[in-house]
């Protein structure tokens, strides 16, 4: 493949090196000359001075020829921009930007233009670090809104039919267990075990639902066990 990167920042720079090493032509666009120190002396790609929006820059870059673009400047106009020129004047199929305003970035992705979302991201693996309690995000997509996380099934839920109605709709839905270290997506017959672990996608809007439906199930569970469960 031949991409171009337009922002030689630590992202771009990380990038780029990262592709070269992958085996693809990589051409990187930076306004400010001093930015391509960040990468190594020996990278084999294409250093252009220039900015990702300006087709002549583009160009040079090889964006006619282009299989992909990534624009991770530091500024979300710029990004987008960028973007929407690449997908729209040089028709390149693979396009993202990257985007610190989350919410400007769902309005992008629903005028077809894939973004990264980093504050979303950031703040959701840094809760996970410092809140070990927190439901553990194993991914999150471009827009920081759809996740899939992980949970232990409640003891409550033991010896019962996976999925839990609870999960199989009102915008969650069990994808996958994990049992004796085993993950599997075959989930229909299965039947709760201890140490079971809950593959789950939601929404980030509905986390705190689910959040909370943990600990009600459980306790709605033991009220009808004879009151053995605390």
């Amino acid at each position: 493949m031949h991409v171009i990167v337009v922002g030689c920042g630590r992202t771009g720079a990380g990038l780029a090196v990262e592709l070269t090493h992958a085996g693809h032509s990589v051409a990187i666009i930076d306004k400010l000359p001093r930015a391509f120190r960040r990468l190594p002396a020996d990278w084999p790609g294409q250093r252009i001075v220039g900015f990702g929006f300006d087709r002549d820059h583009l160009e040079e870059a090889g964006a006619k020829r282009a299989d992909a673009l990534a624009a991770v400047t530091s500024g979300d106009n710029s990004n987008i921009l960028c973007a929407r020129i690449a997908r729209e004047t040089y028709e390149i199929p693979n396009v993202v930007a990257r985007i610190y305003d989350s919410r400007r970035a769902e309005i992008f992705q629903r005028l077809g233009i894939p973004t990264v979302a980093t504050v979303p991201w950031t703040i959701d693996h840094v809760l996970r670090r410092i809140l070990p309690e927190r439901a553990a995000t194993e991914w999150s997509d471009s827009t920081g809104r759809l996740h899939l996380i992980e949970r232990p099934l409640p003891p409550a839920w033991e010896g019962r039919p996976l999925p839990p109605g609870a999960l199989n709709g009102d915008g969650f839905r069990v994808v996958a267990v994990t049992r004796a270290g085993l993950p599997t997506i075959e989930v229909g017959d299965l039947v709760g075990q201890e140490g079971d672990v809950l593959h789950i996608v939601v929404t980030d809007d509905l986390e705190a639902k689910l959040a909370a439906l943990f600990p009600a199930v459980s306790l709605a569970s033991g009220s009808n066990d004879g009151g053995n469960r605390p």
